[in-house]
């Protein structure tokens, strides 16, 4: 009995470890897709128009700057909208801005119901030239969910609307159409496979 007793007592404290040391854990992944647009085309996109991203976002509803903001770059602030109200949102600072490389980064600074750390998360994005008519656009995530445990089962949730969103940038670069909840299935349709 005594022996049963200190197994379960072990037992509870290898789960309580585990499930602190998954808490603190961050989630990485890495979206890559080739665009027939010269690496400027998708800069402008991505890094230029960064606050009109429900432009080419298949998930948002809705996107503006913050403040006096009206073109992307070092600093610049960005509220994404995930639903039509406004609730549910992100605020996304964008830093290390470079113009030269086609690269910045997004560190998320406030979340509205949403399962993110603020503190935790944040992304990368590469724009890279393949040659003078083509480009690679790299977005690298680094996230940590809010309960941390979460981080592990919305990976792949998050990964699938990165994805979904390069699409989108695909398609708004090509033919400078807004892309949204709305027709992103039939876009989506002519740029897989």
């Amino acid at each position: 009995m005594k022996l049963s007793i200190q197994l379960s007592v072990s037992a509870i404290f290898s789960l309580i470890s585990v499930l602190g040391f998954a808490q603190k854990k961050t989630q990485s992944f890495t979206v890559e897709r080739t665009i027939n647009a010269p690496a400027e085309a998708v800069w402008k996109v991505v890094g230029e128009n960064y606050g009109d991203v429900a432009d080419s976002h298949p998930g948002l509803v809705a996107s503006e700057y913050v403040g006096d903001q009206h073109q992307g770059g070092e600093g610049c602030v960005r509220i994404c909208y995930l639903n039509e109200e406004k609730t549910k949102y992100t605020q996304e600072k964008q830093l290390n801005f470079d113009t030269t490389n086609y690269t910045f980064t997004v560190q998320i600074s406030h979340v509205e119901k949403i399962p993110l750390d603020a503190d935790n998360s944040t992304a990368v994005y590469k724009v890279v030239p393949v040659d003078a008519k083509s480009s690679k656009i790299i977005i690298e995530m680094n996230l940590r969910t809010n309960p941390a445990f979460m981080g592990a089962l919305a990976k792949g949730k998050f990964r699938k609307n990165i994805e979904d969103y390069a699409i989108a940038i695909q398609h708004n670069v090509l033919t400078g159409e807004k892309v949204n909840q709305e027709n992103f299935k039939e876009i989506k349709a002519k740029y897989e496979g």
